[in-house]
């Protein structure tokens, strides 16, 4: 029932969501001459570069894949998904304290801040992978009906990465040293992620440490779809998904629980 009530209340706040959702998409390009024809020519930039320095003029090829395009296909899997991951939760662990001006004037549930953050990476996400799968099709690697499975995988990335941040919001609230150091962890996670290399490269008493990083599956969900055209490996990503439930639940826990007293650290 709480739920449930939680769920109205956000629902009643929609056009304050979507409102806030539209008006850092256009800031973003406010005073440019194209405008939001950025939000297309950004991501189509970086696709061709790495479709032609990867592919055509290093001549990488991925090891068990035949296309031409096979390490640009899986370097463009990798770091899309990675880049959804690290702006949910970069933006989420800094969203109580940039908005604080809002908290403190206006009465709203402060629980559609991160839905915003998500909303608003999900729509950046849309629009460059829209543009990804344009370019599967075109090459000719569009890996057919098991593109489906891309939405559990991303629903389970969504859960992970909101999980995580909201638990640094409000942490990084009450302790500043929490957001910094986030920061720079963000990066080392990143190189331990097999994002721009496979995990076989690695040296093999290394390889079981992967175990540990809840998104080695997830990327490496999204590669297989992307690349190998199979469907990914699903009791991998149990742990991941073990994992999203319980960093979703603390955060929801330390929000109920901190809510009134962020107002004053704010």
């Amino acid at each position: 029932m709480i739920v449930l009530g939680r769920l109205r209340n956000i629902a009643s706040y929609r056009g304050f969501i979507l409102g806030s959702v539209q008006r850092e998409f256009q800031s973003k390009y406010r005073n440019s001459i194209l405008g939001a024809a950025w939000t297309v020519l950004n991501p189509l930039a970086m696709i061709v570069v790495y479709t032609v320095i990867f592919s055509q003029v290093m001549h990488n090829r991925l090891a068990g894949n035949s296309s031409a395009f096979g390490y640009s296909i899986y370097l463009c899997a990798g770091v899309l998904t990675w880049n959804l991951f690290a702006e949910i939760t970069s933006k989420a662990q800094n969203v109580f304290i940039d908005n604080a001006g809002l908290i403190k004037k206006i009465n709203f549930p402060r629980i559609c801040l991160p839905i915003i953050v998500v909303t608003n990476a999900l729509l950046n996400f849309a629009i460059i992978f829209g543009l990804f799968t344009a370019f599967l099709i075109v090459s000719g690697n569009f890996p057919g009906w098991i593109y489906a499975a891309v939405l559990p995988v991303l629903l389970l990335e969504i859960l992970l990465a909101i999980g995580l941040g909201m638990v640094l919001a409000v942490l990084n609230v009450f302790f500043r040293d929490v957001g910094q150091f986030f920061t720079i962890a963000l990066q080392f996670w990143f190189w331990f992620t097999p994002v721009v290399y496979p995990a076989s490269v690695l040296p093999e008493d290394v390889r079981p440490m992967l175990a540990w990083n809840p998104m080695a599956p997830v990327i490496g969900a999204f590669q297989d779809i992307l690349v190998h055209q199979r469907a990914p490996q699903w009791a991998s990503l149990l742990p991941a998904l073990a994992l999203a439930l319980i960093l979703c639940l603390l955060g929801m826990q330390l929000f109920r629980k901190r809510a009134g007293e962020m107002v004053d650290e704010l």
